[in-house]
């Protein structure tokens, strides 16, 4: 870990201005979804285009692989005896449970942080519902509880939810805001609660330029929990499944000298979840509680596509596995000094493997 650990130093050095905060989804701010701008890094050789240009960015053969986890109303309000609380529905479970994340409103239409618990406290939700919540997800933890329900989750989300919504953007959105164009309904119910953001820009159009331009995509499922907002915790254990359809393709691909670009660190943890120490991908479903870092390295994956992080957060750790700490560097002194937009709404950063050596342009 002490090589994620140097280049997330050398990233906590940056100071994000509060400014740079996407505060509403593309479409408001520009002509479209796609209407966002594109970070491309190729190790320490940074480009700046738009969205609509990625298609010009890959090739004939490359594999764009995405989660198709669709993004759930997971925020529905509730209350703890006396007290108002908005419980945020991170992960399906086994054996009926879920777990949850319990906040205080803060007046403004969003929350802030609360500690979980305690055991056995009974949480009163929309249509005479409640949520008992039995123990911490993870031992000695506060902020991720397990609970059952007594009424059935995916139609109290249907119902009386909302997207999760962090105090940075402006204001409330619609569910349709947070679902991306690769987004599919889950038989059981279960969906990502928050949205795999790095597929928001695609667009019909630019997924279709892409197709016409040789660029395969490939299916995944993960579906993500709730981040941890405040204090940048690892990511917790997720559902995931793999396709054979997909591991063929993948393979097929890398064996015939194409590219892998996740789009998201969400595809990224699902297909090196699912990759063996060669790289060879294998059809999978299940739990994963892989956390990439530069110590492990990737095996399957050669690019990513991925919103811009905050300079705490452990998806940095991921971006220093495919990209190098000093690439990262670049790129994000880039960002920051052509003043791009980050969070879910904002812009997007393509990493792509050096194709050579060249000097450092940042």
């Amino acid at each position: 870990m002490r090589a994620g650990q140097r280049a997330g130093a050398v990233l906590e050095a940056l100071k994000v201005p509060e400014e740079l905060s996407a505060r509403v989804p593309a479409e408001e701010r520009g002509s479209g979804r796609d209407d966002v701008r594109l970070l491309v890094s190729r190790g320490t050789e940074v480009s700046h285009h738009h969205f609509r240009d990625l298609p010009g960015r890959l090739r004939a053969g490359d594999v764009l692989v995405v989660n198709t986890s669709a993004t759930l109303a997971a925020a529905v309000d509730g209350r703890l005896g006396g007290e108002a609380v908005v419980v945020h529905f991170s992960t399906r479970g086994d054996l009926g449970r879920w777990a949850v994340e319990l906040r205080r409103p803060d007046g403004a239409g969003s929350t802030l942080p609360r500690p979980g618990g305690p055991v056995g406290a009974v949480v009163r939700v929309p249509g005479g519902g409640e949520l008992v919540l039995e123990a911490p997800l993870v031992p000695g933890g506060e902020r991720l509880w397990w609970a059952t329900a007594s009424a059935d989750v995916p139609t109290l989300l249907r119902r009386y939810g909302r997207p999760i919504r962090y105090r940075y953007t402006e204001r409330d959105q619609p569910l349709s805001a947070y679902q991306t164009v690769f987004a599919l309904p889950s038989p059981d119910g279960s969906g990502s609660a928050e949205m795999p953001s790095a597929a928001r820009p695609f667009t019909p159009g630019v997924v279709a330029d892409l197709v016409s331009r040789g660029v395969q995509f490939a299916p995944l499922v993960l579906h993500t929990g709730v981040a941890s907002a405040e204090a940048h915790e690892p990511p917790y254990p997720e559902r995931f499944e793999v396709p054979a359809t997909t591991a063929w393709l993948v393979n097929a691909a890398r064996a015939a000298g194409g590219r892998i670009v996740a789009v998201g660190t969400t595809a990224v943890r699902a297909l090196e979840s699912a990759a063996d120490g060669e790289g060879v991908v294998r059809p999978v479903s299940g739990w994963t509680d892989l956390v990439v870092t530069p110590r492990r390295g990737v095996r399957a994956v050669d690019g990513l596509l991925t919103g811009l992080h905050e300079p705490e957060a452990s998806h940095l750790l991921m971006l220093a596995a495919i990209a190098g700490r000093d690439a990262l560097t670049c790129a994000y002194d880039e960002a920051l000094r052509q003043r791009y937009l980050w969070h879910e709404f904002g812009d997007v950063h393509l990493v792509l493997p050096a194709e050579g050596p060249h000097p450092m342009n940042c």
